[in-house]
């Protein structure tokens, strides 16, 4: 039986309303659009979906939490973003369509102000990426109160925040989390002030530290803790003792109420070590401590935590003079000391190192007695004197005065070199003073005694010029003896400049007009040697020249005139300006 063709009229109406539903199809299908689809074949690394249009998409397997768990014929909502790519494939985003309903979402239950929970995912330029249903950003500065030092230590969080701002338009949401812990605080702050008191002790947290102490966190507000009552011990930085972070138990020692500060103590939860101080370290008590500061007047020394005594400077040794205590001195040297003092009040111990050992200068009175010989060698120098070490420790002083019997010395360096072996007479001995009195002249033979026995009133002498003055010449007798020949003594004719007619060195005849030998001094006159002996007799005008009490010459100081006035205006001379 043949069979019967439709009408052509038929099939044109048909495929006219085919067309037509295609149309309508294609206007239901809106690029940006979320449509439901459905998996149609599963592939190792993608899976095709049918929209419902006149071609699939793919959406690639990671856009599937578990790609075992999809099977075909399983429904999907994606976005459509575009509806042809160059393979006439509609191109489809799953993961698009979860933020975009997401975003949906948060916008009809979030405002700005609002809080809400999320979860950190990851770091951000700036600050942390927070999924709060869709990615917003926590900015570093608005995570916490504080700064925070490690961004990683949020990761994966879950964190309560406030919404600060939401840009429709560029779908994008900035928190803060740092608005509700300071709204937080804010009330704990009011309740702690209210609860606190001085004596109390609270837990916290250290939050910042600073040269001069750390600021602790108490679940509210921060407290002080100052360096200076974190610890009974020295303490150099607050670094030493806390560390951010760190949880302590403190004392609350003051509470200010209307400035809100609250101090706080750490060594007030151990007992003063110097509260029985006294009875641990009574006077004259050897200890052994280590050196824990050093200062130009002396070394610190810590006895145990929290107690320190001081040995000056002139208590470490008996036989060094120590002008640093770091001369001899080091941080964290073991020395030994003795308690020399303790103070209580003012928490004050004064050590001694060098009483650990005998004092050299107990028994110099019993070595050295006066009037004994003695032999050292030269030390040092002083402007007055000569040091010379007797034995290691004890030293004793030649005063410039007591170092020659014919000359004044103006610095020891004159007679003596550093080093020099030199032997003395022991003038004074004061122990508790430590000190020794040494004469060099006084070893020696005094050139003055006996000076009368070998000079007299009249006698012809020879002797050179040692010294010219303004007021005369210094003839030398011998060794340690000189007498003076004044300006008027020295020629008949009138002599205006010594220099003109006596030089040093030069060899001259005199005779002795005075001698005084308890002032030793010798007055001598050039003139009267050219009289014959029966000739001579002093008077009035041999003396014009001279003074009374100040005529003769003094060795311990005219010398001393003999330099500073020569060149100077002739007149008469006056030891008394020559003396010391």
């Amino acid at each position: 039986m043949a069979k019967k063709k439709k009408p052509v009229i038929e099939m044109d109406a048909a495929r006219a309303e085919m067309m037509a539903m295609y149309e309508e199809t294609l206007k239901t299908f809106t690029e940006g659009a979320i449509v439901t689809g459905q998996v149609v074949e599963m592939r190792p690394q993608e899976v095709l979906i049918n929209i419902g249009y006149k071609s699939e998409g793919l959406l690639p397997a990671s856009e599937f939490a578990d790609l075992s768990e999809v099977h075909v014929g399983d429904q999907v909502d994606v976005l459509l973003e575009r509806l042809e790519d160059e393979h006439g494939m509609v191109v489809l985003s799953k993961t698009r369509a979860e933020q975009q309903r997401n975003w949906d979402n948060v916008l009809a239950t979030c405002e700005e102000g609002a809080t809400v929970t999320g979860t950190v995912k990851g770091k951000v330029k700036g600050g942390l990426l927070v999924d709060v249903g869709v990615d917003a950003f926590l900015p570093g500065s608005q995570i916490d109160v504080v700064p925070v030092r490690n961004l990683d230590d949020y990761l994966g969080k879950e964190l309560e925040c406030r919404v600060l701002k939401i840009n429709k338009d560029r779908r994008n949401i900035v928190l803060s989390r740092r608005d509700l812990l300071e709204a937080q605080r804010q009330e704990q702050k009011k309740i702690l002030l209210a609860e606190i008191q001085p004596g109390q002790t609270r837990k916290g947290l250290v939050k910042n530290i600073t040269d001069f102490g750390a600021f602790v966190d108490l679940n509210g507000m921060d407290g002080l803790l100052h360096i200076t009552d974190m610890s009974w011990g020295r303490i150099n930085h607050p670094s030493e003792v806390v560390q951010v972070g760190q949880e302590l138990e403190v004392v609350v020692l003051d509470v200010n109420q209307e400035k809100e500060r609250i101090s706080l103590g750490l060594k007030q939860k151990q007992q003063n070590p110097w509260d029985e101080i006294e009875m641990k370290y009574p006077k004259g008590t050897r200890i052994q401590g280590k050196v824990v500061n050093l200062v130009p007047y002396g070394a610190f020394v810590q006895l145990e935590e929290g107690v320190e005594g001081l040995v000056h400077v002139s208590e470490i040794s008996w036989t060094k003079r120590v002008v640093r205590a770091s001369d001899v001195l080091n941080v964290d040297d073991v020395v030994e000391a003795v308690v020399l003092n303790v103070n209580k009040d003012e928490q004050k111990i004064s050590l001694g190192i060098r009483q650990t050992e005998a004092n050299p200068w107990d028994d110099v009175a019993s070595k050295y007695p006066l009037g004994s010989r003695v032999t050292g060698k030269v030390r040092n120098f002083t402007n007055y004197g000569a040091f010379v070490e007797l034995e290691e420790g004890v030293d004793g002083m030649i005063h410039v005065s007591d170092m020659s019997w014919a000359r004044k010395i103006n610095h020891p360096s004159e007679v003596l070199k550093k080093g020099d072996e030199v032997d003395a007479l022991v003038l004074e001995v004061s122990p508790e003073n430590q000190r020794i009195s040494l004469g060099l002249k006084q070893a020696q033979e005094d050139p003055w005694a006996g000076i009368s026995d070998r000079y007299q009133i009249g006698q012809l002498i020879k002797g050179k010029v040692s010294k010219l003055a303004s007021f005369g010449a210094f003839i030398e007798l011998e060794e340690g003896v000189d007498g003076l020949v004044h300006i008027s003594q020295i020629s008949d004719d009138h002599v205006t400049k010594i220099r003109d007619v006596l030089q040093p060195g030069q060899e001259v005849e005199a005779r002795v007009i005075k001698i005084d030998p308890i002032d030793r001094r010798i007055g001598l006159s050039i003139k009267a040697a050219k009289l014959a002996d029966d000739e001579f007799q002093v008077d009035d005008s041999m003396l014009e020249g001279l003074r009374p009490g100040e005529d003769l010459v003094d060795l311990a100081g005219a010398f001393d005139a003999a330099l500073s006035s020569f060149d100077e205006k002739p007149e008469e001379w006056s030891p008394g300006a020559s003396k010391e």
